[in-house]
């Protein structure tokens, strides 16, 4: 009986294995055609619609000029140039000067710094364009 049911098995196998193109040579018949795709309900109607148009020299996207920068900023003495609405954390995290920050949205108070005399919070305040003087609390 056991012998039944492998000679059954090997006859599946061998079945299998002989209808399994896996084995065959690789046809020379291309599998992708080269032709475009076309509605063909509008004709050539629209073959042209999205051709590139001319649009002159091509342009930097950038900023014009580059971004407004403050050469009158001071951390802690320590003269740097920072843009100009830049974060009063950013600025003072380049020039390696250490503000403590709890919460980073301005309710506690942790970062509270002085900027031209005036206590704010660093994680909120902004780089101004004219002097800015930063000292830590």
């Amino acid at each position: 009986m056991y012998s039944s049911h492998i000679f059954a098995l090997s006859v599946a196998v061998a079945f299998l294995l002989s209808t399994v193109n896996a084995f065959a040579g690789i046809s020379s018949v291309p599998l992708i055609s080269k032709q475009g795709t076309s509605l063909n309900i509008f004709g050539k109607a629209f073959s042209d619609a999205f051709a590139n148009e001319d649009v002159g020299e091509k342009q930097n996207a950038g900023l014009t000029g580059g971004p407004r920068t403050n050469e009158n900023v001071s951390v802690n003495g320590k003269a740097v140039s920072a843009v100009v609405g830049q974060k009063v954390s950013v600025v003072a995290a380049a020039a390696r000067v250490k503000i403590p920050y709890n919460c980073r949205n301005g309710d506690c108070g942790t970062c509270t710094v002085k900027m031209n005399n005036r206590k704010v919070k660093a994680c909120q305040a902004t780089i101004p364009a004219g002097n800015c003087r930063i000292e830590t609390i």
